[in-house]
């Protein structure tokens, strides 16, 4: 049996073609259903949102809003190998039931993107994972 949600949900997807589980996610009275508030349009204005962050802070305030209005969990770390380009962040989005096979390569892509346009932003993250720390004094 489906439940219904009192706000706008996002479209069906075309059988076959996505993931997401968003029946059973409706079905499931106790499941989370935030991810279904991202509509066709309301993923184009996070894109947008996201390609437009011009500070490392700003990337950090938008991941925070993603978890407290949709449940999306965005994770930017550097790759294990160096990271000479963007391309060598894993950007990455938590499993969550919900959320459309698309929007799973959109979210990364317009980070991706973020971090070309401000490439301090890039520089940042590899700060926050200690990359440019210091030596420590203990290696013999």
């Amino acid at each position: 049996m489906q439940q219904t949600v009192d706000f706008t949900i996002r479209t069906e997807c075309p059988p076959g073609l996505c993931v997401c589980d968003r029946e059973r996610l409706l079905a499931d009275p106790d499941s989370d259903k935030r991810v279904l508030r991202l509509t066709r349009e309301e993923e184009k204005r996070l894109l947008d949102r996201i390609e437009s962050v011009s500070t490392y802070e700003d990337l950090r305030k938008l991941e925070q809003r993603m978890v407290q209005l949709l449940g999306i969990r965005l994770s930017i770390t550097p790759g294990a190998n160096e990271v000479r380009t963007v391309r060598g962040f894993r950007i990455e989005l938590a499993e969550l039931p919900g959320l459309c096979r698309k929007t799973r390569q959109s979210i990364p892509a317009a980070v991706r993107r973020c971090l070309d346009q401000h490439p301090e932003i890039a520089y940042a993250i590899l700060d926050a994972e200690s990359l440019f720390a210091p030596p420590s004094n203990d290696i013999p």
